[in-house]
């Protein structure tokens, strides 16, 4: 021990005698009733080497026994559970809660200077009124959006199951169920979460837990500005029929002035347009991912300029919100553009030898099948009346034969000719 039972009575008087420990809810366990064995003076804390008071008990059925690692002291310096060194408020590794606060740490590591340290801050410490975090946490500023997105807001009681069984691995395990330990296929060795180490861990160093969640924030979705600095709308999806104009304006006030808040409600979504460009990505970095409103947890995004939305259109299948379409089945494809046309050259639209006469390319075509051709003098005229490809025109009326059909009506393979000529002779 860094410190001897000797006659020196400074040394004895900074001994830690606690009555109860600091510990996160995950290490104290699920049962409301538990038992605990304390120990006075019963081993000296890994990071300052001073003998402390040791607690020790069990978590829950089924689970391992568990006991104080490190003295009270160097759990309120860096606000930690005694146990498994993770931070009170976020439940996560002192690495990457000083990553988010932007927090340096300053603790000494050797011997004498780790001592002074060590005296200081306990004089601290007796100054406060111990609800709040000491040191370099408790100077730090508020909390940030990394924290908030990895913080653990549940107990996670599997960390408490006993060890895996040694023997059983090898195959020579006889308990069978009565062993107190897992009978469970262990980890990859070379798995970095498989080699951590408890001081590491307190000075925030070389943390394989750490460094997983750390990659995993770099790695969440992130709502950046535009580059259009005109853009001042955010977009609010998810609405649904509980969220109203006054919740989204009590909301998004604080922020700064709203201009408009438009609602769609057949889309269940909203537009709102900040007055300023800085209270709105004020707005979007602190709504993004954790806006809920009734009950409700909405979506936020950056509005779009007009120009932009008529430029991009419909582009992929992606609709002007950004969700994908699903194609419809049974449509037929798109169709290709047409080939671009030299402008001298004249227009075929027929495919026809251009060597062919004019005459030849004049020729009205066919109706298609099904249809009847339009009586004489009542279809498109083709030609000029007055140019020299023109047909005959149709005599005039009174010098038509006899029994010559006038009218269209009068056609006898027009629907219901018939019927109406029958009715006429009746009359």
């Amino acid at each position: 021990m860094a410190t001897s039972l000797g006659s020196n009575t400074y040394n004895r008087q900074n001994w830690e005698d606690a009555d109860f420990p600091i510990l996160c809810q995950t290490c104290l366990g699920e049962n409301p009733y538990i038992r605990m064995t304390k120990e006075k003076y019963g081993k000296e804390c890994k990071i300052c080497a001073r003998p402390f008071t040791v607690f020790r008990w069990c978590p829950g059925t089924r689970m391992r026994f568990k006991k104080t690692e490190v003295c009270q002291t160097c759990s309120k310096m860096k606000n930690v559970c005694q146990t498994c060194l993770l931070d009170l408020e976020y439940g996560l590794p002192i690495q990457v809660r000083d990553t988010g606060l932007s927090v340096k740490d300053d603790i000494p590591r050797s011997d004498v200077n780790k001592e002074y340290y060590t005296q200081n801050m306990e004089r601290e410490i007796a100054n406060s009124d111990g609800t709040r975090p000491v040191g370099q946490v408790g100077k730090a500023a508020s909390s940030s959006d990394m924290l908030l997105k990895l913080a653990r807001t549940t107990p996670y009681y599997k960390r408490n199951r006993p060890h895996i069984c040694s023997f059983w691995v090898k195959g020579e395990c006889k308990r069978g169920e009565e062993c107190p330990y897992r009978h469970e296929k262990p980890t990859d060795p070379d798995d970095p979460l498989a080699d951590q180490n408890i001081k590491d861990r307190y000075y925030g160093i070389n943390d394989p837990v750490a460094d997983k969640l750390l990659k995993r924030a770099s790695t969440m979705p992130r709502l950046d500005p535009p580059d259009d600095k005109s853009i001042t709308t955010l977009y609010i999806g998810g609405l649904g029929d509980t969220v109203t104009d006054g919740d989204l304006k009590s909301h998004f006030y604080q922020f700064g002035e709203i201009r408009t808040i438009t609602i769609v409600q057949r889309q269940q979504c909203a537009f709102i347009q900040f007055a300023t460009r800085q209270a709105a990505e004020m707005a979007a970095e602190k709504s993004f991912n954790k806006l809920i409103i009734n009950g409700r947890r909405l979506t936020v995004k950056w509005g779009r300029s007009q120009a932009a939305r008529g430029k991009d259109g419909l582009k992929d299948g992606v609709s002007e919100m950004g969700t994908r379409l699903d194609p419809v089945p049974g449509l037929p494809g798109a169709l290709p553009p047409p080939p671009a046309l030299d402008e001298e050259a004249p227009a075929n639209y027929f495919n026809l030898d251009p060597s062919s006469s004019p005459a030849v390319m004049n020729i009205g075509l066919p109706p298609p099948p099904g249809i009847n051709p339009p009586p004489p003098g009542f279809g498109p005229p083709m030609f000029h009346p007055m140019g020299p490809m023109a047909p005959p025109m149709p005599p005039p009326m009174s010098m038509r034969p006899p029994g010559q059909i006038h009218y269209p009506s009068q056609d006898p393979q027009r629907m219901g000719a018939h019927a109406a000529h029958g009715a006429r002779h009746g009359d």
